[in-house]
Order: C-alpha cells, then sequence, then structure tokens
C-alpha cells in the first residue's frame, strides 16, 4: 500500500507559514536540496493543495529553462515536469495534463483508492489546509519535517483541530550545517 508523507518545514514552535503565509524564515541552501532531491526521486507522485499547486506550477515546468537556473532549478523542474500530481481543491474543475489527477470530493475515499494503486510514497509538499484536512481524516502516513531554528510566536500551525493522539515512529533525523533539523517520522 502506498504512503502518503508530509514535507513541510517547520518552525520550532510548530508553525508551518507566518500569519500572513509568510515563508521567508525558511533556511535552504544546496546540502538541502540535495538531500530532498534524493528522497524525491524515490517518489512517483505528489500532492498538492490548490494555492500550493498554482504556485508550483507558475515556477517550476519553465524554471530550468531560465538562463541563471541553478543546479537545483533544472534538477528540480526535471522531477516536476515527469511527476504524477494529485491535487485537493473544491475550486478547480478540470486539468489538461494527463499526469495531474484533481480531488474536489470523496476526500477520503479517493485517497484511499489511490493508496491501494501501483506506485511509490506520494509526497504532499506544504499545503498546510490540505494537510489538514488529510490528518483529520487519518490519511497521513508519515511526516518529512525540517525544523527550521526560529520561533515565529504565531501563524499557520501544522497541526489543528487534532481529535486523537497520533503516536509517531522516529525513522531518521539529519542535522545540516545551516541549523536545520530533518525529522522522518512514520505514523
Amino acid at each position: 500500500m502506498r504512503k502518503i508523507i508530509s514535507f513541510m518545514h517547520i518552525s520550532l514552535d510548530g508553525y508551518v507559514a507566518g500569519p500572513d503565509g509568510e515563508m521567508d524564515w525558511i533556511k535552504v541552501d544546496e546540502e538541502i536540496f540535495d538531500f530532498v532531491a534524493q528522497r524525491i526521486g524515490e517518489s512517483d507522485t505528489a500532492m498538492y493543495g490548490r494555492v500550493t499547486y498554482q504556485m508550483m506550477e507558475s515556477y517550476w515546468p519553465t524554471a530550468a529553462d531560465k538562463p541563471n537556473a541553478s543546479k537545483h532549478d533544472v534538477e528540480h523542474s526535471r522531477w516536476y515536469k515527469g511527476v504524477n500530481k494529485i491535487v485537493l481543491s473544491r475550486t478547480i474543475e478540470s486539468q489538461d495534463s494527463n499526469k495531474t489527477t484533481i480531488i474536489n470530493d470523496n476526500l477520503a475515499d479517493r485517497i484511499n483508492e489511490i493508496k491501494q494503486q501501483e506506485g511509490k510514497d506520494i509526497l504532499i509538499f506544504g499545503s498546510p489546509s490540505a494537510t489538514h484536512s488529510l490528518i483529520q481524516q487519518n490519511l497521513i502516513d508519515g511526516y518529512w519535517l525540517f525544523v527550521n531554528p526560529v520561533v515565529l510566536g504565531e501563524g499557520i500551525p501544522l497541526f489543528v483541530d487534532i481529535k486523537e493522539k497520533i503516536n509517531l515512529k522516529l525513522l531518521s533525523t539529519q542535522q545540516f550545517t545551516n541549523g536545520v533539523t530533518e525529522l522522518n517520522y512514520t505514523t
């Protein structure tokens, strides 16, 4: 059975974005990009909420074509264009691409059908609102968190409206020279 893994940058106090959705506090560098590229290369499906998907679509399909494209831009653009995408949205009706599936109703049933299909892990990138919905319906199978050395004090939390305790098993950790710590949990 395929697993859904939440890939999220998070502040030390549990926020995934500032009060106005700002993410300028997230620390990334070549060391993190290389580490993440290896792991996402083992996945064949990316999942997004509508807002994150539209942000990704506005950049990644052509990021490698820019004259000043970084190594990360080239590699991630190639991966993004080749991977299957699932978008959780109540407002997007259809998509032109055969690599993109829109889920706008019966979330639990549709996700469980996809988890039963052949394939590798599904990574949900950011997308706090979509992640909240998946957590509340017990559809997240793991958390791949990048804890940034910052306390925001307020913002959009990763965990909201949790009704039952979620026991996790730590699979691995990785410390990066910029102060970020990766925590990889499974349910």
